[in-house]
């Protein structure tokens, strides 16, 4: 891993509307006596070939997820919690941004991009995430899809059902040489950028390949009430 820069970016944007009636977002609730966000935050502290973890938070939660990262991170020095953008993709440029400031971006800087309610994400799957951002330009974390994929262009009646043995479900890490990444979202138009519901669709937009890793059914989102019992019942089998 010598001569390239990988840095984790842990995005924490999220307001967590989709909980319910919460006073704060999703990241900061506990599952097994401390916060999401910590244990999200640790899977990546323990891998050494981070140069450092970048958390993206918004503006009004910065001085709170430094304090949980000063109370629970063995190794705090090695996480920086930095502001967010008003999108997942202008907060991802943030991180960029940042790195360029210290110094560190050129064009084997890898980041490592991965959602702060994720917090099963294993060192296998980001381990690979860097090898192949490295190798290929670009990944993306994904597991077969295992149930029938339905669309319907009105929202009422089916119009395709694609062949389920080539989908697969979206999960993160998403990773990318940084500068490529960079330069390519800067090319979009307005309207390109209108469309983007993750940062691999910047890649595919402008036909640059995306390797596969595979994922985990157990990497899953913390989005709803029930994601909560479920990521209990899966930290205590973990513990």
């Amino acid at each position: 891993m010598k001569g390239s820069n990988v840095f984790g970016v842990v995005l924490a944007g999220g307001k967590g509307t989709r909980m319910g009636n919460v006073e704060k977002p999703k990241q900061f609730m506990e599952i097994g006596n401390k916060p999401i966000i910590i244990h999200t935050i640790e899977k990546f502290v323990m891998n050494s070939t981070f140069e450092k973890v970048l958390v993206l938070s918004p503006k009004q939660w910065i001085k709170h997820t430094e304090d949980l990262v000063r109370k629970y991170i063995v190794k705090p020095e090695c996480v920086v919690v930095i502001e967010g953008g008003n999108t997942r993709n202008e907060t991802i440029m943030n991180s960029i941004a940042y790195i360029e400031k210290l110094g560190k971006l050129n064009n084997d800087t890898i980041i490592v991009t991965h959602d702060s309610v994720r917090p099963f994400v294993t060192h296998r799957i980001l381990e690979e995430n860097i090898r192949y951002a490295m190798e290929v330009g670009a990944c993306d974390t994904v597991i077969p899809a295992t149930d029938t994929i339905v669309e319907s262009k009105d929202h009422t009646l089916i119009s395709a059902i694609p062949d389920r043995s080539v989908m697969y479900q979206g999960q993160t890490p998403q990773s990318f040489k940084a500068v490529k990444l960079r330069d390519l979202y800067n090319g979009l138009t307005a309207e390109e950028k209108s469309i983007l519901t993750d940062a691999c669709k910047i890649m595919v937009i402008k036909g640059e390949k995306v390797r596969l890793v595979e994922g985990e059914v157990s990497n899953i989102k913390i989005t709803y009430p029930y994601d909560l019992r479920v990521a209990e019942a899966l930290l205590g089998n973990t513990q």
